[in-house]
């Protein structure tokens, strides 16, 4: 019975009124931002490597606040997910993942103008910011209820998806292929998820900042080697994945078809699933950046969905298009594993140890998110005992099935996801005033640069 309550709310949560609402206020904010977030990747990319240095308030650098949000999104939704929305509404679903992705950019953007815009010092004198702190200082007391769900949502959410299903995804692996006992790995897990949080966001971050690249590079150049063995494929994959996306999929091998609005469903779906631009957790880790200028950040920040699903979902979706594998009987992760399997020498093993890390990443990026949004309900003395409820989370998803636990989690990401669209929309015209005058200031500081250089040269 109580399944069957989740699996309605899920109906109605990620239904097409939800997608609509998510493709809808990425194209609006696109459209306000004048098309910035698509001309502006160039920028945004140099601000990035400036980062490593921050200039300003806060709690940890510009990169590594982007590390830290990447952490969370960068995943097993890279992997399993763009594996399922493919399996289900065929290649086309990965070119509506890259439309969802160009809109997500100025949805990102906006959260981490919004966050940074808004943030505030709390009781313990660090900087703190997120949906739950745009609503309750842009849009003002009246709609604090709003932020209180978003952080209620927000708080739960985590031990889902981003705690017990992660764990138990590394646990899996970690039986299956290194024959490691769930016990083990559960102890281990929690150890080293408890050593970083005792940290807190500083040591979130370095972690971060070394370990998201260093699983991103690995990752790349394995799909990657996979695509320069068959490259001569690529052309013809390609053409296939947009010839799907306006015409469906036709039955081949353990494909069952699909429809035009079954890849356009899915793509979608998985693509937020991937990203979560417009859910509101990204901008929780932009809040903490040391800077002083929310646009400057939120260039930043838009580069998490650029890598995310621009980058790595596509490697994923082109390896399994390529290789032929998206046709066949095998589902989620199981279909790239048999990729990777069947393409490159221990190919297994390599994808393995991307999934341990890609998991292990994500369970410190949202323990940071839910504890956020825990410390916005409770106060400052509810951060150790969250913590320590977190690490235990970890080692119980090692030992448990959780089928459940997927359902009530997707849920509330969703759940998530309303507050923070709500606001987005509302404190839209903030974006874009923050926007025009940080851009008018860069020409005006370019166009006296060029003159004194000019003077310089003329002399």
């Amino acid at each position: 019975m109580f399944e069957q309550i989740i699996d309605t709310i899920n109906g109605a949560v990620w239904g097409p009124v939800m997608l609509i609402l998510l493709l809808g206020t990425g194209i609006y904010l696109t459209i306000g931002l004048k098309g910035m977030t698509l001309t502006h990747i160039p920028f945004a990319f140099r601000q990035l490597f400036k980062g490593r240095k921050g200039s300003g308030e806060g709690e940890i650098s510009p990169f590594n606040a982007l590390m830290t949000a990447l952490s969370s999104t960068v995943g097993t939704g890279n992997i399993a997910g763009v594996a399922t929305a493919i399996g289900i509404g065929g290649p086309g679903a990965l070119f509506w993942m890259w439309c969802t992705a160009l809109v997500g950019l100025a949805t990102k953007y906006s959260e981490a103008v919004l966050a940074v815009n808004y943030r505030e010092t709390d009781e313990l004198g660090k900087k703190v910011g997120g949906p739950m702190y745009y609503i309750k200082n842009g849009l003002g007391p009246k709609w604090k209820w709003l932020g209180i769900a978003f952080a209620l949502f927000g708080s739960l959410a985590g031990f889902g998806l981003a705690n017990t299903v992660q764990s138990n995804a590394v646990s899996q692996v970690l039986e299956t292929n290194f024959h490691v006992p769930t016990l083990y790995s559960g102890i281990l897990l929690s150890v080293l998820v408890g050593i970083v949080l005792l940290g807190g966001i500083k040591r979130i971050a370095e972690v971060a900042g070394k370990l998201v690249p260093f699983m991103a590079i690995i990752y790349f150049s394995a799909t990657l080697a996979i695509l320069l063995l068959n490259v001569t494929e690529l052309p013809a994959a390609i053409v296939f994945i947009v010839d799907s996306a306006f015409n469906g999929a036709a039955a081949t091998g353990g494909f069952a078809g699909a429809t035009i609005m079954l890849a356009l469903r899915m793509g979608v779906a998985r693509g937020i699933f991937s990203n979560e631009s417009g859910l509101g957790s990204a901008p929780i880790a932009h809040a903490a950046a040391e800077t002083n200028s929310p646009v400057r950040q939120g260039t930043i920040a838009m580069l998490g969905t650029f890598i995310d699903t621009l980058i790595i979902c596509t490697m994923t979706g082109l390896v399994l298009v390529v290789t032929g594998v998206w046709d066949g009987e095998p589902q989620g992760a199981a279909m790239t594993l048999s990729a990777f399997k069947a393409e490159l020498p221990f190919g297994d093993i390599i994808l393995s140890i991307c999934i341990v890390l890609f998991a292990f990443t994500t369970m410190l990026g949202w323990s940071y998110y839910g504890e956020r949004c825990a410390e916005f309900l409770l106060g400052p003395k509810v951060i150790v005992p969250f913590r320590i409820l977190w690490v235990i989370g970890v080692f119980l998803g090692t030992q448990m099935s959780l089928d459940l636990v997927w359902k009530m989690s997707d849920a509330l990401n969703g759940m998530m996801a309303i507050p923070n669209l709500i606001a987005l929309i509302l404190l839209a015209p903030v974006v874009f005033k923050l926007t025009r005058e940080y851009f008018k200031d860069e020409q005006a500081d370019g166009e006296i640069d060029n003159a004194e250089l000019t003077k310089e040269n003329a002399g």
